[in-house]
């Protein structure tokens, strides 16, 4: 449903359904820029949805020597899952499979959490029993010897129990090209906030989903209502002036850190207008019976 008209864009009166999750977040450092944002984007590969994922994560942001803890570029990056053993189960794998083995990184706890998972406790053993421990401002490092020196990582790594995953903005444009112009202004002033991040990728889902399936076994199928080509044959949510449908998806450390978010796409993608970007705005919910953080757009116009 519209109701309201920003800069010439239409916004629904509608709201995004999120829901609670477990988080974890590491510091990856590395001896260049290049290491960093490789091992970044290995250790965030094929995590777009729990879904179908073990998580969902993603990069917070880069940090710059004079922002870690060891004066390296480095990474902030953020793990999101429906537990904290899920979380735990998910880093342990990823960090294994994709940092310990990525040239020159090193690992650190991005904050303090509710509780602890054993990170770099489980990586230790990797070293078969040549690694060494070392205790620094209260914090325990494993120093695990590997082929290029050493693997150097944070013993526990905090979680919080408390996060918001879902958050999410429909943009509708007249084409493809039209669309994916409002829709990377989002994303790019999504990336700006902290503790947020959009998992799909380049932060961009085109298969948005709905509960349910004709097929059995099925838990989700396309979103046939935003589906510019079944305008026609089905019930659909689009304008005749609609020919493309994208969405941002958006997780964050806080309920806080949702809102900021999409309140930063929606001002990019209202500030474009309609005659370059996006001809309307809208969100994704199940009615308000499945999450409980509702994200009103209303509420977050600029």
């Amino acid at each position: 449903m519209q109701g309201i008209v920003r800069n010439g864009v239409r916004i629904d009166d509608s709201f995004a359904e999120a829901f609670p999750m477990a988080a974890t977040g590491v510091i990856v450092t590395a001896p260049t820029r290049k290491w960093a944002n490789q091992a970044a984007q290995v250790a965030t590969g094929y995590a777009t949805s729990v879904i179908g994922c073990d998580c969902e994560a993603g990069v917070d942001c880069e940090l710059s020597e004079d922002q870690t803890p060891d004066g390296r570029p480095g990474v902030r990056l953020l793990f999101f899952a429906f537990s904290a053993k899920g979380a735990e189960k998910a880093l342990v794998n990823r960090v294994g499979q994709t940092i310990l083995t990525c040239p020159g990184t090193a690992l650190f706890s991005a904050f303090d959490g509710d509780l602890k998972i054993k990170i770099g406790d489980s990586m230790r053993q990797f070293g078969d029993k040549w690694q060494t421990s070392k205790a620094i401002d209260g914090r325990r490092f494993w120093r695990v010897p590997v082929m290029d020196g050493e693997f150097f990582v944070e013993s526990q790594v905090g979680v919080l129990k408390k996060t918001v995953g879902g958050g999410n903005l429909l943009i509708m444009g007249a084409d493809w090209e039209s669309t994916m112009r409002a829709t990377e202004a989002g994303v790019a002033a999504i990336h700006a906030v902290p503790d947020a991040i959009m998992p799909f990728p380049g932060g961009i889902v085109r298969s948005g989903s709905k509960v349910g399936s004709q097929y059995k076994g099925m838990s989700a199928s396309t979103n046939d209502a935003y589906c510019p080509t079944l305008k026609g044959v089905t019930k659909t949510a689009l304008e005749d002036d609609i020919g493309c449908t994208l969405e941002i998806v958006i997780d964050g450390l806080s309920d806080e850190a949702v809102r900021a978010a999409m309140r930063a796409g929606l001002k990019a993608i209202i500030d474009m207008g309609p005659e370059t970007g996006a001809k309307r705005v809208g969100a994704g919910n199940y009615g308000g019976k499945l999450g409980p953080f509702h994200y009103h757009l209303k509420d977050l116009l600029p």
